[in-house]
């Protein structure tokens, strides 16, 4: 078992509607916070979404909806993020390269 915070693309491959990338891990929710900029401010707060845009510094990046899952009450029993952008390649991989970039790990398979 491993310590670390792990993300990947949680939908199939290819063209869709909507794409989500999630984190699970304990720093899932400040590397969450460092991509995701929420329309108004306030705390995160567990099971509700929040609409925002991920961004990198002052680049916008998509739009996006962010869920967070406080453990233990996830499916991994970890903290979980969520972020819910445009499911097109292009937005899902400069997202999860922002989350590789502030301290995620890409999961392996079955994780």
């Amino acid at each position: 078992m491993y310590d670390d915070t792990i993300v990947a693309v949680a939908t199939p491959p290819g063209e869709g509607g909507i794409g989500i990338i999630r984190l699970s891990g304990a720093l899932a929710l400040p590397i969450a916070q460092h991509v995701f900029r929420p329309r108004r401010p306030g705390a995160f707060r567990p099971y509700r979404l929040r609409y925002g845009h991920i961004v990198d510094g002052a680049r916008v990046i998509d739009e996006a909806l962010l869920a967070f899952m406080r453990a233990p009450q996830s499916f991994t029993r970890e903290d979980v993020v969520e972020l819910s952008c445009h499911g097109g390649p292009l937005p899902l991989q400069a997202t999860l390269e922002l989350c590789l970039r502030s301290g995620a790990r890409l999961a392996r398979p079955g994780e």
